[in-house]
């Protein structure tokens, strides 16, 4: 026997494992089976380039609970240790047996999948048991080892019978304040967390199977049942396939098997598959977004060669695609000593970049193999695409080959096919290309019906960040302007082939104006008189495109802290339309107060037509209206 101390340079180390190395406790789990795993890997590499003579058969791990003993066991079919390899990789804490063998074996482990980085992986179990022991037999010819520690620097190591066959076997008494980690149903919710994808089969309990009933049985035999083992995890998900050898449904079925609660399909995948300057592989899934940027994220998984890390993918992940779902799995990807945290570098940079670049290749290929189809999907995934025009240059730059812009009438442009369209019916005094956008179809009805009556496409911009969009785009595109056909009416903003002649002399306009600013009386609205169409509205209500613009951005968070001072105020512009015979009849009518009625009357109906008769002033109109029709 065996008797000494582990070799640590504070004795205290166990106390500052279990309340503050590893953030979250129950991660335990996942560091053993990462080192049960690892265990098995290493035998599966050496036989298979010569090194060790030995079966390596169908290995799995088990995990076991017994309640009424209070101990939790981890058992591997794997390498083993010898009583020597005890001492090294045991007692010397922080040493990382893993990290040795990939050193060792560098040019044939690359592709091993072997997952230790870390010698502190094994002292996680102290953050839950109150003692731990390790019966262990190595693949070589020497006798099996016992190790026990009870958290203390001391520990007993010595040979056993109690083990004759291959592998290891970790016996974690748990402590009285983790007793929750002897409930299989605990157990069972973490294998499913963080091991649902590892390398190896784990075995947790039994189940029933029904077997099939033989052909030429009786009529009326009853299928026999059996039990068999529970493995518990998918040792080869989707994304260590290659894509040529998967088909639509496989990434569907896999899909359902990350997200068992999630009903709806996704409506397209992109594989990710690189290997040089970094290794990543990969599934990114679009779910059907519509216009919601408050859906949850964080539903991309970062696993590393199997093994569940996080689902706090941001800085490996673009913001804008933490709306995907899906999976990510990188060795390359550094992580600090409980894997939990990312680390800012070069690599990830890199990885970030390509994720980017993929997901914008995909989306041109779509476009290209089939437009009818990515027009039907557009609504559901431009949130997505806009989101990344506005915060990923490299993103941007390539969006114009699938960016998709509809229109009110439900045709879709990209940008090229858009500005041929319009030109040179909208541009403005300047030689800029205008244009006319709406937010929403229903509100914006009569200002788009009459947009479309002299001629004009409206695009519809309906998304919450509509704003910056038009913002982007008007600061990198060459004489563009935007222009909501509501904002400052269109009249002053388009070259008209034919002006509209006006039907009242200066003296008439002056005097209908100053009749509507008194009968108003509202700070809010600006009266501004116009020649248009004699069919156009008599009163039109817009604001100035610059002051709606700010309000909108303000809203989405664009504006940063400038805005939070008390934010903008109300303002619009009230457009008269002069040569309507409303105008007239504010002339002719000579009855003060009847006058005053009409142009009141005639603004509640323009403020109704953009949602912003309210309150009192709306319970006024309706009566008054009722009275008219008594009348």
């Amino acid at each position: 026997m065996t008797k000494g101390n582990i070799n640590v340079s504070v004795e205290n180390i166990f106390p500052l494992i279990k309340k503050f190395l590893y953030s979250d406790h129950e991660i335990f789990l996942r560091e053993l089976i990462s080192n049960a795993t690892d265990a098995t890997l290493k035998l599966k590499h050496l036989t298979s380039i010569g090194e060790v003579k030995v079966e390596y058969g169908n290995p799995q791990l088990e995990v076991k609970v017994d309640k009424e003993q209070k101990t939790l066991r981890i058992i591997d079919q794997g390498i083993g240790m010898t009583a020597e390899e005890v001492e090294k990789y045991i007692n010397q804490v922080a040493f990382s047996g893993a990290e040795e063998f990939l050193e060792k074996y560098k040019d044939t482990a690359k592709d091993s999948g072997i997952i230790g980085h870390f010698g502190l992986g094994f002292y996680s179990a102290f953050m839950v048991a109150e003692k731990v022991e390790i019966l262990t037999k190595s693949y070589k010819d020497e006798p099996a080892v016992r190790w026990i520690c009870d958290g203390s620097p001391e520990f007993t190591l010595e040979e056993t019978t109690d083990k004759t066959d291959r592998g290891t076997e970790i016996i974690l008494h748990i402590a009285e304040d983790s007793t929750e980690f002897l409930e299989e149903s605990k157990i069972r919710e973490l294998l499913l967390k963080y091991n649902k994808f590892m390398p190896v089969p784990i075995k947790f309990g039994t189940k029933t199977q029904t077997l099939p009933v033989p052909e030429d049985a009786p009529e009326g035999t009853v299928a026999e049942t059996e039990e068999v083992d529970n493995i518990i995890n998918n040792p080869t998900p989707a994304w260590t396939t290659a894509p040529s050898d998967l088909t639509d449904q496989d990434y569907l079925k896999f899909y359902h098997e990350l997200y068992p609660m999630q009903f709806e399909e996704p409506l397209f995948h992109i594989h990710l598959n690189v290997d040089y300057p970094f290794n990543l592989t990969g599934i990114l899934f679009f779910p059907k977004l519509s216009n919601n940027l408050n859906i949850d994220k964080d539903k991309i998984q970062l696993y590393q060669n199997q093994v569940y890390v996080t689902d706090e993918v941001k800085g490996i992940v673009p913001d804008f695609l933490m709306l995907l779902r899906g999976v990510i799995d990188s060795p390359d990807i550094p992580l600090n000593v409980s894997r939990s945290y990312l680390q800012a570098d070069g690599a990830v940079k890199k990885i970030s970049s390509y994720i980017t670049k993929k997901v914008a290749d995909k989306m041109s290929s779509l476009i290209n193999e089939n437009r009818e189809d990515y027009e039907k999907k557009w609504n559901d995934i431009k949130i997505v695409i806009e989101y990344g025009i506005v915060s990923e240059e490299k993103f941007y730059e390539k969006a114009d080959k699938f960016t998709l812009y509809p229109t009110v009438d439900g045709k879709y442009f990209l940008w090229n096919e858009l500005t041929e369209k319009i030109k040179p019916s909208q541009t403005d005094k300047d030689g800029n290309l205008v244009i006319l956008y709406a937010t929403n179809a229903d509100e914006q009805h009569s200002y788009i019906q009459s947009a479309k009556d002299k001629g004009y496409e409206v695009i519809l911009l309906d998304s919450p960040i509509a704003s910056h969009i038009i913002q982007k785009l008007e600061t990198s595109k060459e004489k563009v302007s935007f222009a909501r056909v509501d904002a400052d009416h269109i009249n002053n903003l388009i070259k008209k082939d034919e002006p509209v002649i006006s039907k009242l002399n200066e003296a008439d306009k002056e005097s209908l104006k100053r009749n509507v600013e008194e009968a108003i009386s509202d700070a809010k609205f600006t009266v501004q008189l116009e020649d248009m169409d004699s069919n156009d509205a008599p009163f039109t209500i817009t604001q100035p495109e610059f002051m709606r613009r700010m309000k909108d951005m303000q809203a989405t968070g664009g504006g940063g802290g400038m805005f939070g001072m008390g934010g903008f105020p109300e303002m619009y512009n009230l457009i008269v339309n002069s040569n309507s015979e409303f105008a007239n009849q504010i002339l002719k009518t000579e009855n003060t107060e009847e006058k005053v009625s009409l142009i009141q009357h005639a603004l509640d109906l323009a403020k109704l037509s953009q949602n912003l008769l309210k309150g009192k002033d709306l319970t006024d109109f309706i009566q008054r209206s009722y009275k008219q029709l008594e009348k």
